[in-house]
């Protein structure tokens, strides 16, 4: 006796068959929950216009779905390209704005190092700006970490974003951005972002400001010592280090101390700027290193130079080395290796902060991290997974003694558009939860990735940091996921990964994959050669996969590859179609 199920993929509809053992398992997973999902994502203070759906003289690209291509990492794999001189995008604002940001891409020098082109922005037919762009922060080349080599052949990386603030635009007018040089370069528009930005944030009462140590702000003069000795005269004097608007050209280590806060004017006026010509010394880098307690950030931009990857060089951006109940709140930070980065940390909180064409992760908290949350956060053009739990195995020492990592939240964050890894990541720890988030445009790796690919464990310490308790991911959506990782292949928008471990005790709710660009959901085993390929304890409950394989055929709703051992359990899910290919895994259903 046989049941048949309809599988829908880009290449029609076909039908397979199950044989009887099979008929209890997948009848339970075709049970519809008619659930909708609450809120989910960050709360963005933007608007955005996509290129492909405006007004244009120019050339609609995509869609695509290829590795390798610039179509396949635009927004919605569409974008439009103008080449000639005056050629443009057009769109009206639904509301009214006073910043505006564009993601777009330009082509590589023929030995890498960028080329530069420049954008007219007119209001009502007036120009109000020239746009000055340039790829030297764009193009990676060959395997990772990746070199800016064109010769090396596989491209990624080619978008970067440039903003502008100042402007004074209506609901009604008619925004234009159009191609100002005739050099014939093509530039590439991804979209554009509106935002009506506050002024800027006034001095806190009692703070000690940077430049009554002889900062400039002037993006010229190097206020690095100036910072620190606000820094520390702040620490002894128990004041709050406050920075007005201004650009401070930082080319160093800050350490923040305990009980120091720093406080900008706001994301959009106060900034730390790298100085490009030192950026190739990992010690010339704009870096914060928060050490101690009762730390917090707040309120500015950190603006990097940094265009390779080298993971043997520090992370610069924010650095956690041992912090405790301190906050990084409202920080933009780009063109960094990373944007946060905690090696140890308890009772952390990030929020509201926008992470932007990173080389490396978005936010990441690792080592022994615990009772953190990163949360209402935006991650956009990251070189690595936008959020992730790492709590790797370390001789760096925990904030607290034999204070075991987990309990940490990624919560109402959305992250986008990387040009490698993933949304969110979890491999390993203590009931760690990712929970009402947005994840879309994740064209080289998984939406979700729960895996056990990094080590978690060592013996000579004896840590063992591998899943445990409850690991949960709940209310969040994954669109357009699923893409093509070049050491992984195709990955699903979310995926279970037993490679080091097995893995135990999941709950997965109220989860919707959609337009997946392979698979939705897969389980797989490469640990399986290891004997660490089983599954236990997982529960999949009211998850939705209508569609999958806009970008590869003959893929899958739910996919249990043929490695994996053990079972899980679905309920009240709605998936179009099923394929286990392991003789060791059963499929349960209530």
């Amino acid at each position: 006796m046989n049941i048949s199920i309809t599988k829908v993929g880009v290449a029609g509809t076909r039908m397979m068959t199950r044989p009887l053992w099979q008929i209890f398992s997948v009848a339970a997973l075709l049970v519809g929950s008619g659930h909708a999902l609450a809120e989910v994502g960050a709360d963005f203070p933007w608007t955005t216009y996509e290129a492909e759906s405006m007004k244009t003289t120019g050339t609609i690209l995509g869609p695509k779905y290829e590795p390798f291509l610039v179509e396949t990492e635009a927004s919605g794999q569409k974008a439009a390209k103008l080449v000639t001189g005056g050629e443009f995008v057009e769109f009206t604002a639904a509301s009214g704005a006073n910043a505006l940001v564009v993601r777009y891409s330009l082509p590589d020098a023929k030995d890498g190092g960028g080329t530069t082109t420049a954008l007219g922005l007119s209001i009502n037919g007036k120009q109000v700006r020239t746009l000055p762009l340039s790829s030297r922060f764009s193009w990676l080349y060959g395997k990772y970490p990746f070199a800016n080599q064109p010769a090396q052949g596989r491209p990624r990386n080619f978008f970067d974003e440039f903003w502008v603030k100042d402007l004074a635009i209506l609901r009604g007018d008619v925004i234009r951005l159009y191609k100002a040089a005739t050099d014939g370069l093509p530039c590439i528009v991804d979209f554009v972002d509106l935002e009506n930005v506050a002024p800027p944030l006034a001095a806190p009462a009692k703070a000690l400001s940077v430049r009554e140590f002889g900062a400039s702000g002037d993006g010229l003069s190097d206020d690095t010592a100036a910072v620190r000795q606000c820094v520390a005269a702040a620490q002894q004097q128990g004041r709050i280090v406050w920075v007005p608007a201004g650009d401070y050209r930082v080319t160093g280590e800050i350490l923040v101390p305990s009980t120091v806060t720093i406080q900008g004017a706001g994301m959009w006026h106060t900034a730390f700027v790298g100085d490009e010509t030192l950026y190739g010394q990992a010690d010339r880098r704009v870096r914060f290193k928060l050490q101690g307690r009762a730390i917090h950030l707040a309120d500015f931009a950190i603006r990097g130079q940094l265009n390779y990857r080298d993971d043997n060089e520090p992370n610069d951006g924010v650095v956690g080395a041992g912090c405790a109940d301190s906050s990084v709140e409202r920080l933009w930070i780009e063109h960094t290796k990373v944007g946060v980065w905690i090696y140890n940390g308890t009772k952390l909180l990030i929020e509201g902060c926008r992470f932007r064409n990173t080389i490396a992760d978005g936010a990441n908290l690792c080592v022994g991290t615990s009772d953190c949350v990163i949360q209402n956060c935006s991650a956009r053009g990251t070189g690595d997974d936008c959020f992730a739990i790492w709590p790797a195995a370390s001789d760096q020492g925990f904030v607290g003694p034999g204070t075991p990592p987990g309990h940490n939240a990624i919560r109402r964050c959305t992250g986008r558009l990387n040009f490698l890894a993933n949304g969110a990541a979890i491999y390993g720890g203590v009931d760690n939860r990712i929970e009402d988030c947005l994840f879309t445009d994740i064209s080289t790796g998984c939406g979700i990735l729960l895996s056990t690919t990094f080590p978690t464990a060592d013996d000579t310490l004896k840590t063992d940091n591998n899943f445990s308790g409850t690991t949960v991911v709940r209310n969040c959506r994954l669109q357009r996921c699923g893409g093509y990782d070049h050491d992984w292949a195709w990955r699903g928008s979310l995926q279970i990964c037993l490679d080091r471990r097995s893995i135990s005790g999941l709950t997965i709710s109220q989860v919707d994959i959609l337009d997946s660009f392979s698979d939705g959901l897969t389980v797989v085993a490469p640990g399986s050669q290891k004997g660490q390929g089983d599954l236990a304890n997982v529960r999949l409950e009211k998850v939705n996969i209508p569609n999958f394989g806009l970008g590869a055929p003959s893929r899958h709703g739910l996919w249990i590859r043929n490695d994996v051992g053990g079972s899980l359990t679905v309920v009240n899910s709605q998936i179009v179609e099923i394929q286990n290919d392991s003789s060791r895994f059963t499929l349960l259903g209530q």
